[in-house]
């Protein structure tokens, strides 16, 4: 019976997907699959889907997805831009260094990369190329960057892992070997998720600079300017404040991750009307436009995903796993090897959300054997992920920015290289060193 399962499972999602199938229409289509193989009702199917969008975590999805648009459409986007074009001043490669910082800063509030991509790459790929970058180079750094958004919390990709990883329990043997496990809570991943966020930040300036000292690409001005820094705080004062409203109230335990969405939408329209008044009706129609058809692909792909874990989790997939990779090695360094290497592969050919629903049933439990905290694990997934959309040929930033500038895909995805490269290198560093992740949410309690 398992075989069966497992053979017309994969069998049919890699045939679609080869054929050019969406990867919800794959999902979907194999599970159904599957169960007509063994004989079950597929109305079981229904019940299952409807289920996976009944928790109130997923709140946040759309909420999420509308308060990126609206910061957008209001005007911090760009004024978080300034601000980080304030602090380059005459540092190599400062005006790339400044997209990287807005990426940063965006992160915190869309929660999505390619969101992130796309707003700060509107802005900053044709001030750099203004300056002298060329086209390749500005558009490799900006899709690099833009993953951020999904490592810096507050994350959708963070959501959907929590979501997923809430229904998995630990082994019984994991429960005697190593004691109690901490579950698996959003707020403790947006928590977890601030300084490795920061690494990959880090570790993407640092190639910038030796990249750019490379290329010869001066900073914006002769000297910083203190002047030039204090307008831009006081111009983008309101826009600082939304990430720290935003993460603030969830590091504090004001609100959870949904109530926080809530607020940065209500923010959003108070900062957008009264504050910067560049907030109309016909681009909240666009903002709520594009978060419904955004919100509706997700849970597509949510629907057929949670279906098709829940097949791998009855038919004892995931414990087949994590029993053969512990059988080629125990070793934790070398285990982590392996996963991140996996991951970095998929995420080259599979969306980010897809990929969390359909992976998390697979490698928790291998993580829960090793007596690796649910939460670390994650975070080095979300990073793995953030990864992926650099990657081609899926690569969603590099289509963006690709989009945005005008060049090829595969010019961006050869200047991308260095930085995915220092990206890879950042995730062992996270997986390898776990306090990066679990020292913050211990020290605020969670």
């Amino acid at each position: 019976m398992e075989t069966t399962i497992v053979f017309v499972l994969f069998g049919s999602f890699i045939i679609l997907l080869l054929l050019g199938a969406p990867i919800s229409i794959s999902l979907g289509v194999s599970a159904v699959a599957a169960f007509l193989a063994v004989g079950d009702n597929p109305i079981k199917l229904v019940q299952i889907a409807f289920t996976s969008v009944g928790s109130f975590p997923l709140m946040a999805l759309p909420a999420f997805i509308l308060a990126g648009s609206l910061m957008e459409a209001a005007g911090v986007s760009k004024r978080l831009v300034a601000l980080a074009e304030s602090f380059a001043g005459p540092m190599t490669g400062g005006i790339s260094c400044a997209t990287v910082i807005a990426c940063m800063f965006f992160g915190a509030i869309s929660g999505s990369g390619p969101a992130t991509t796309a707003a700060v790459g509107m802005l900053m790929i044709p001030a750099m190329v203004n300056r002298g970058y060329d086209k390749g180079y500005a558009s490799a750094i900006t899709a690099s960057s833009g993953g951020l958004g999904v490592v810096i919390p507050p994350s959708i990709p963070m959501v959907i892992f929590g979501i997923s990883g809430m229904s998995i329990m630990p082994p019984a043997e994991a429960v005697a070997k190593f004691g109690s496990f901490q579950t698996v809570s959003i707020p403790k991943l947006f928590v977890a998720g601030f300084f490795p966020g920061l690494v990959i930040s880090i570790s993407l300036m640092i190639m910038n600079y030796f990249l750019c000292k490379r290329y010869g690409y001066k900073g914006l001005t002769d000297r910083w300017s203190l002047s030039t820094i204090g307008h831009a705080f006081k111009t983008g004062f309101w826009a600082i404040l939304a990430p720290i409203v935003i993460l603030g109230g969830i590091y504090t335990g004001m609100f959870t991750p949904t109530e926080s969405a809530i607020v940065a939408i209500f923010y959003t329209l108070f900062v957008g009307f009264f504050i910067h008044k560049e907030l109309k009706m016909p681009a909240i129609m666009k903002a709520l436009e594009t978060t419904t058809w955004l919100t509706g692909r997700v849970l597509l792909i949510l629907f057929t995903a949670t279906v098709f874990g829940r097949l791998l989790v009855e038919n004892q997939i995931p414990a087949i796993v994590a029993k053969g990779m512990l059988e080629i090695t125990t070793n934790p360094y070398l285990i982590w090897a392996m996963i991140i290497f996996f991951l970095l592969f998929v995420g080259m050919f599979m969306e980010t959300l897809a990929t969390i629903m359909i992976l998390t049933p697979v490698l928790l439990p291998v993580m829960y054997n090793l007596g690796i905290d649910p939460i670390h694990f994650g975070i080095v997934l979300v990073c793995c992920c953030e990864i992926g959309f650099q990657t081609p040929p899926l690569g969603e930033n590099l289509f963006i920015a690709s989009g945005i500038a005008d060049v090829s895909i595969e010019e961006i995805s050869l200047k991308a290289i260095p930085f995915s490269i220092v990206a890879t290198v950042s995730v062992f560093i996270i997986a390898y060193f776990p306090e990066i992740s679990l020292w913050f949410p211990r020290l605020l309690g969670y």
